[in-house]
């Protein structure tokens, strides 16, 4: 069976239940971008994975992120409102813009200080509210400048609509930002191109509005994606590295979940019969639960057995699971001391980071032993860990990289197609001489 690229041979007769079935064995082979998109797309972390790297963003540096935005938000509207006062006598009515000023002000700091109180959120209301007074702003300014382009006047406020959209960036989804943005750049284009002008060179201080209205939101949600994204792999990474200290075998994080979950249906089934509220023998529904619930704990103990802390970090991983591939059918992975053992996953880990092609993959194998001769040589186990890479050019690989390879083992890189293919020769303690 196979779902995310990483592949396990299954005990004879024995059926995986229905959680993330993963195989891990076959031959190595390329993996398309369809076929790691659909993988991404069926992804199911553990429900405390999600909770760990959805924390709070004001401890990871959002709340920074989102002052330093609101500062520069705030520079350009005060270089516009300067902008404004200069423009002041040639204004055929200036009240109009001066009250566009004073209601974007007064919604800009509105704003800011409800979502302080809610804890760096902004509710669907307040969203709609700071909305609705930029229309109000864009209006009324629209309406001020109108036919003064020949003297020399734009728009401010409403290009300063922009700076109130650039502090909402970390506390809305980006692609509200991005069309509330599309909406107002297309308002101050139509005004732009349709208002009245004798001279083609008084354009261009709207243009420079127009710029100053739409490239810093844009910014700021390119900024915040990136630094989320950041965030995140860094979190993944954290999680994925508690599994080097695994024993050779071990359930992970999913299975250690739906083990607590099953002993929580077996203590209440247990609970009921001892409190009398359940009658003995049982009936069909309950005999039923408690032999399906023996099943699944007999089958997850099994499944220890089979699955390396290697495999546990691959398919447990939201960054490497699409797109790494392993075979251990020996479960060699697991003979690995803790060194090699964080080395070899910084290695994987590594290697997918430092491109940034969609299509980069690892194809991962371990084994088989190798013979060794000698006293000495019997003492160790040999055997190959192989790396063939997709979309991973040599010369993009992280000198990091060939440190972490080397705490493996020695090893013979290769480029073939243009991406890097690795021979580890891996030599670990005789198990059988603990």
């Amino acid at each position: 069976m196979s779902t995310r690229g990483v592949t396990v041979q299954p005990e004879r007769g024995i059926r995986r239940p229905a959680r993330r079935a993963v195989t891990e064995a076959g031959p190595l082979a390329e993996h398309g971008r369809q076929e790691r998109q659909d993988r991404r797309r069926s992804f199911r972390r553990p429900e405390r994975t999600v909770k760990t790297t959805r924390a709070n963003q004001s401890g990871l540096g959002g709340r920074h992120l989102g002052i330093g935005l609101s500062v520069a938000g705030g520079i350009v509207a005060a270089y516009l409102f300067w902008e404004y006062v200069e423009q002041w006598p040639r204004y055929t009515t200036p009240v109009p813009t001066l009250v566009a000023w004073v209601i974007l002000v007064a919604a800009t700091a509105f704003a800011i200080a409800v979502v302080q109180r809610l804890s760096a959120r902004m509710p669907d209301w307040l969203f709609a509210v700071a909305l609705a007074s930029g229309a109000v702003v864009i209006a009324l300014d629209l309406a001020g400048s109108h036919a003064g382009a020949d003297r020399g006047v734009f728009p401010t406020a409403a290009a300063a609509v922009g700076s109130l959209l650039i502090a909402l960036v970390t506390v809305r989804r980006g692609r509200d930002v991005v069309s509330s943005t599309a909406v107002l750049g297309t308002l101050l284009a139509v005004f732009a191109i349709t208002e009245p002008r004798s001279d083609p060179l008084s354009f261009a201080p709207e243009l420079v509005a127009f710029g100053l209205a739409v490239i810093p939101p844009l910014l700021g949600v390119a900024i915040v994606r990136s630094f989320h994204r950041m965030v995140q792999r860094e979190l993944d990474l954290v999680l994925v590295q508690s599994t080097v200290s695994q024993p050779r075998f071990a359930v992970g994080m999913l299975a250690s979940e739906e083990l607590a979950r099953i002993d929580l249906d077996a203590e209440t089934l247990l609970d009921d019969v001892s409190k009398g509220r359940t009658a003995l023998p049982l009936n069909a529904a309950k005999s039923t639960t408690a032999s399906s619930l023996a099943t699944q704990l007999r089958l997850h103990l099994i499944q220890g057995r089979r699955e390396t802390w290697l495999y546990h970090a691959i398919t447990e991983s939201e960054f490497l699971g699409p797109s790494v591939s392993l075979n251990d059918p020996a479960g060699l992975a697991g003979l690995l001391d803790p060194a090699q053992r964080d080395a070899l996953l910084r290695t994987i880990w590594l290697l997918i980071s430092d491109t940034q092609r969609p299509e980069a993959s690892v194809a991962l194998s371990l084994g088989p032993i190798r013979p060794t001769n000698g006293l000495i040589d019997r003492q160790k186990l040999r055997f190959p860990i192989e790396l063939a890479t997709t979309g991973v050019p040599r010369r993009r690989v992280d000198p990091e990289t060939w440190q972490a390879i080397r705490v493996v083992g020695p090893h013979i890189a290769s480029s073939r197609g243009g991406s890097l293919h690795v021979e580890i020769e891996c030599s670990i303690d005789n198990p059988a001489d603990a």
